[in-house]
């Protein structure tokens, strides 16, 4: 980040939703969007030449989609947070999009506040789950995964503690670190510390991985 400022591109083909996101962030006055594209090839070239922080990525988008721009975000922008824009309707993509890295994923009809809320989130290094969204998306895809990849979740997940796993657990549920302290009564910095911990151990690249890996463990 430049001193405090969050620089943010927003890739979305519908001018509307850009104007409606752009209105939203700029009313914080440590966010700034510093570029906005309506398709995965813009997003990816103004990542990259204005250094984006984080980049609100909408899945379907013409000339290059989201799916397709995630995975050359990565490589183009390696610091850069991406957070996918989603539906309910588009599970099957949103697990695509978080196994190729995404930081998380937000609902289009989120909340003003919570929009804010997980852009300051995956600028500080987090990921930033949707609990409306984690909800819906990862049980509906928890409950297709075929039962070899369960035994293998529950396989990894045994290499945690206990108190590792009751943090597990509460990432798959989508709750922040904030409120997974509060529940834990443990500090905010130490349940952040629990999840480096854990996603290490795990292998996962982000909470978002995490999350899934720990309702294909049942936990």
């Amino acid at each position: 980040m430049t001193g405090s400022t969050i620089r943010v591109v927003i890739a979305d083909d519908e001018p509307l939703i850009r104007a409606g996101i752009r209105m939203i962030l700029t009313s914080d006055q440590e966010i700034e969007v510093v570029a906005e594209g309506a398709d995965g090839r813009e997003a990816v070239e103004l990542a990259r030449s204005h250094r984006a922080d984080v980049v609100l990525l909408d899945i379907q988008m013409p000339v290059m989609d989201g799916l397709t721009a995630l995975p050359e975000l990565r490589r183009a922008v390696p610091t850069a947070r991406v957070i996918v824009l989603t539906t309910f309707g588009e599970r099957d993509n949103v697990l695509r999009a978080l196994e190729h890295g995404g930081a998380g994923f937000l609902l289009k009809d989120t909340a003003p506040a919570e929009l804010i809320r997980a852009v300051r989130a995956t600028a500080a290094g987090d990921a930033y789950l949707s609990p409306a969204a984690t909800r819906h998306v990862v049980e509906q895809l928890a409950s297709g995964r075929a039962a070899p990849r369960d035994e293998e979740a529950r396989a990894r997940v045994a290499a945690l503690s206990a108190r590792e796993r009751e943090v597990l657990a509460l990432l798959g549920e989508g709750l922040s670190n904030a409120d997974a302290g509060r529940r834990l009564h443990m500090s905010e910095a130490t349940v952040k510390t629990y999840v480096s911990r854990i996603l290490a151990k795990l292998d996962c690249e982000n909470r978002v991985q995490a999350a899934l890996l720990a309702r294909d463990a049942g936990l």
